[in-house]
C-alpha cells in the first residue's frame, strides 16, 4: 500500500509540474496547439523516459525505506521538460520527413502551426528549464546529466543512417536508470545500475519496434530505417529474444542487490506483460501496435512496484555497502 501511495503522490505532483511547462511554452510560442503540441507529444513517452530515473531512485533508497519524494518528483518535472525537448529537436530535424508520414504531418512545425525559428526558441526555453532541474542535483549528477545531451541531440539523425534507430533510443531513454542513482548517493554502483540500464535498452527495442509498425508502409516510401523493417516477420521472434534479455537483466540487478521476493514478484508480473503483448499484438494494425506502445507504462509501474515493495520488506545491506 504504502509502494501506491508513493506513486500516487508523485502522479499529483507530475500533473502539476506538467500543466506549468504547457502553460510556460505555449504561452511563449504563442500558438494554440494544443492536441499534440511539442511540449506533450503524448504523456505516453515522458512516463517511458521517467521510469528507468523512478527505478533507479528506488533502489538507491535505504531498506526499510520509502524512494525520496522530492527527488522522484523533480525528475518527473526533468522528465517531462527532456521529453518536450526531444520531441523539438525530432520535429526540427524531420520536418520534411514529417510532412510525407499519415500520422506525423499534422505535427506543429511539419504542418506550419509553428515555424522553425519558433520550435528553436520553443527548445531553448525547455532546455533552460530543464537546466534549472538539473542544478538542484549534486555535482556528479550534473555530469552525468549533462552527458545524456549528445544522445538527445543526434538520436533523431539515426532513423537516415541505420536499421537500429530504437537502439539509440534506448540509449536515450534510459540514461535516468544512471543519473537517478548518481542524484541518491553522488555516485554509481555499476554492478547495479548497468545490467538496470541494459535491461531498459532491451525494454526499449521492444516497445518502440512495435510502435514502428504502424508507420512501416510511410517509412518505406520515405526512406526511413527502423527495426520493424529489419525485422520483418520475424519481428514477434526478435522482440521475444530483448524480452527474455530484459528480464535476465532484471534478475542480474535484483541478484546484484540481493533482493528478496517482492523484487522478483515484480519481475515476474513484468514477464507476464512481456508475454501479453508478443503474443496478442497484431503488427499490422495500427490501432493495436498504439496500444501495446501504451501499456508499457504499466510494465514501468510492475517494475517500480516491485522494488519499492522489496526495499520496505527486506532487510539488507545498502546499496553503498554492497559496492
Amino acid at each position: 500500500m504504502q509502494s501506491v501511495a508513493v506513486l500516487s503522490a508523485v502522479c499529483r505532483r507530475w500533473r502539476a509540474s506538467l500543466t506549468l511547462v504547457e502553460h510556460v511554452s505555449v504561452s511563449y510560442a504563442s500558438q494554440a496547439v494544443v492536441d499534440e503540441s511539442l511540449v506533450k507529444r503524448d504523456s505516453q513517452g515522458t512516463w517511458l523516459l521517467a521510469w528507468p530515473c523512478f527505478w533507479s531512485i528506488a533502489i538507491a533508497a535505504p531498506s526499510g525505506s520509502l524512494p525520496d519524494l522530492q527527488l522522484l518528483a523533480l525528475f518527473a518535472t526533468g522528465s517531462i521538460l527532456l521529453r518536450g525537448a526531444g520531441c523539438t529537436i525530432n520535429d526540427l530535424w524531420d520536418r520534411d520527413l514529417d510532412r510525407q508520414v499519415e500520422r506525423t504531418k499534422s505535427r506543429p512545425i511539419a504542418s506550419g502551426a509553428l515555424s522553425a525559428p519558433q520550435g528553436i526558441g520553443l527548445l531553448g526555453l525547455q532546455l533552460l528549464l530543464g537546466l534549472g532541474v538539473l542544478l538542484q542535483l549534486n555535482d556528479f549528477s550534473k555530469v552525468v546529466g549533462a552527458a545524456s545531451l549528445a544522445l538527445v541531440a543526434t538520436y533523431p539523425l539515426m532513423k537516415r543512417i541505420t536499421f537500429w534507430p530504437q537502439a539509440f533510443l534506448g540509449l536515450t531513454f534510459n540514461w535516468g536508470a544512471l543519473l537517478g542513482y548518481a542524484a541518491v548517493h553522488g555516485s554509481l554502483a555499476w554492478p547495479i545500475v548497468l545490467p538496470l540500464y541494459a535491461h531498459g535498452i532491451c525494454w526499449t527495442l521492444v516497445y518502440d519496434t512495435i510502435y514502428a509498425h504502424q508507420d512501416k508502409d510511410d517509412d518505406i516510401v520515405v526512406g526511413i530505417k527502423s527495426t520493424a523493417l529489419l525485422f520483418g516477420e520475424n519481428t514477434k521472434a526478435c522482440l521475444s529474444g530483448f524480452a527474455v534479455s530484459s528480464i535476465g537483466f532484471l534478475g542480474l540487478t535484483g541478484y546484484m542487490m540481493n533482493a528478496g521476493v517482492p523484487y522478483y514478484a515484480g519481475v515476474a508480473a513484468a514477464a507476464c506483460h512481456y508475454t501479453w503483448q508478443l503474443t496478442d499484438v497484431n503488427l499490422d494494425s495500427r490501432q493495436d501496435c498504439l496500444a501495446k506502445f501504451v501499456s508499457n507504462k504499466w510494465f514501468g509501474a510492475l517494475v517500480f512496484t516491485g522494488i519499492v515493495a522489496d526495499k520496505l520488506v527486506t532487510q539488507v545491506p545498502s546499496v553503498t555497502e554492497l559496492c
